[in-house]
This record gives structure tokens, C-alpha cells and sequence, in this order.
């Protein structure tokens, strides 16, 4: 029988994430030999936007270099891991059975929020690896059904795997230091999101823009925030998520991970 796995959150922070010392970067290198080696992974990344859930389907998915501006070393790196298009086929199965509309996509490669993570959590790129939209029209509700769909891949040895940002705020980016000190509109939505997910309650959760401090200073749009809710859907019912990894880059972006067993 495959090995079960979790739903997991990860922030990616900055495309510079792989090759600048910090904790998140420490906390992903270690994440994949905490996990253990899945049979293939379902990557839900805020870079891929669609009006209906789409999902990858090529077999050798390319690294896109999604970003301008930063040290050519990115540039340069890849990661080869093969595509997964039977686990792209079961995923818009799933979907469908649910009466959520999905495609699948036939050439989509893998975009720096999956591929940056991915390149600490399993440097060897030898897992199979398809990538899901995130649709930014749809709300926290739609995301979390998208979740619920999705949970029987976590008995078939597939890792999914949310991945945007705890806070993500980039017009407040140049404005502080990547050493600099998180600000206490950042800490108070990340600690009230840590409370949320961890005490199990889900309506604030769910409901964070009208409910959680700075909500929408944090997340002047949603695209980064709403793998979060995909990850929390496909965790068991009434089982509370954790936080596993808590820390800041720049200040204003929470790296903060969570696992949903």
C-alpha cells in the first residue's frame, strides 16, 4: 500500500529563496526528508492563475523562469523532475466527480513556486511532479472544496503541496531590509492565522479578509494566499492543521509553513 501523506503550506518568499541564507530556506531543506519520498507530487502554486482549475499534463515539465530582475545564478537553475500525467488525470477526475470544472493543460511547465520549494524540499527532481491552478475569481470556500476533492491522493502516496505566502505584500517591499524586523500588522495576521488553523476554526479561517487583522494590507490580492486553503481542505475532517515553520524575510513576508494531516 502507498504511504499516506499530508496536505502541506509552504511560503515561498522570494525567488532568491535557494540561494540566500535564512530559516525558511534551512526549515525546506530539511521539510523533504521529514516527509519522506512521495509517489508523485500535486503542486498548487499562486504563479499559475486560471478561471477553472486546470492541471499539467506533460510529461517533461519545463523550469520557468517566471521573475526579472534578480542574479542571473536563478536563471540558470533547473529542475528536472518528470511530469506526473496519470496523477494529472486522477486530479481532474476528482474534481469533476465533485462538480468542480477542471482541464487538463497539455504543455504547462513548472513556475517558480513550485519548482523553488521543490528544489529544497527534493534537490534530486526524480518525483514526479504536476502543478494545479489557483482561481483568483473564486473565493476561500471554492479553494477548500478544491482541497476536499483532492484528499483521497494523500492515500495514493501523492504529497500536495500548497505553496504561496503567509503575507505577501509587494508594495511594501522595497521598504525594508531583508534582515529588517516584522512590522505588527504582519505578526498580528500571522499569529491570528496560526490560531485560526490551529484551533480549528474554520469560519474565521475561511472568512480572513473580513475577520483577520490587516487582512488585506497583508494580501492586497489573494492569489498567494489561497493554496493555503486547497492544503486545509485536503486534511482529514476535524484534525487541525499546525504550524510547523515560523519566520520573516524582508519583514513584511511571513514564511510561515503548515501541514494538514
Amino acid at each position: 500500500m502507498p504511504e499516506r501523506f499530508p496536505a502541506v503550506f509552504v511560503s515561498h518568499g522570494a525567488p532568491t529563496l535557494p540561494i540566500e541564507t535564512s530559516p525558511a530556506r534551512d526549515f525546506l531543506a530539511g521539510l523533504g526528508k521529514a516527509l519522506g519520498k512521495p509517489k508523485a507530487i500535486l503542486a498548487i502554486s499562486a504563479h499559475w492563475e486560471n478561471g477553472e482549475a486546470a492541471v499539467s499534463a506533460v510529461e517533461r515539465p519545463e523550469t520557468i523562469h517566471d521573475f526579472f530582475g534578480f542574479p542571473q545564478e536563478l536563471y540558470q537553475m533547473a529542475y528536472p523532475a518528470p511530469g506526473a500525467p496519470d496523477v494529472a488525470a486522477r486530479v481532474n477526475k476528482l474534481l469533476g466527480g465533485k462538480g468542480i470544472a477542471s482541464h487538463i493543460h497539455p504543455t504547462r511547465g513548472l513556475d517558480h513556486g513550485a519548482w523553488v520549494p521543490l528544489l529544497l524540499m527534493y534537490p534530486e527532481a526524480d518525483i514526479p511532479v504536476t502543478q494545479l491552478t489557483v482561481q483568483p475569481e473564486l473565493d476561500t470556500a471554492h479553494h477548500f472544496a478544491l482541497g476536499e476533492a483532492l484528499r483521497p491522493l494523500r492515500e495514493e502516496g501523492v504529497l500536495i503541496l500548497g505553496s504561496g505566502g503567509t503575507t505577501h505584500n509587494l508594495y511594501e517591499f522595497g521598504r525594508h531590509r531583508r534582515d529588517a524586523a516584522p512590522p505588527a500588522w504582519v505578526t498580528g495576521f500571522q499569529e491570528w492565522l496560526a490560531e485560526a488553523i490551529e484551533g480549528g476554526n474554520k469560519d474565521d479561517f475561511l472568512h480572513y479578509r473580513e475577520r483577520g487583522p490587516d487582512a488585506a494590507r497583508n494580501h492586497p490580492s489573494e492569489e498567494h494566499f489561497l493554496p493555503i486553503f486547497a492544503a486545509a481542505g485536503a486534511g482529514d475532517p476535524g484534525v487541525s492543521g499546525r504550524r510547523i515553520h515560523r519566520s520573516h524575510t524582508f519583514g513584511i513576508l511571513a514564511m510561515d509553513s503548515y501541514r494538514f494531516d
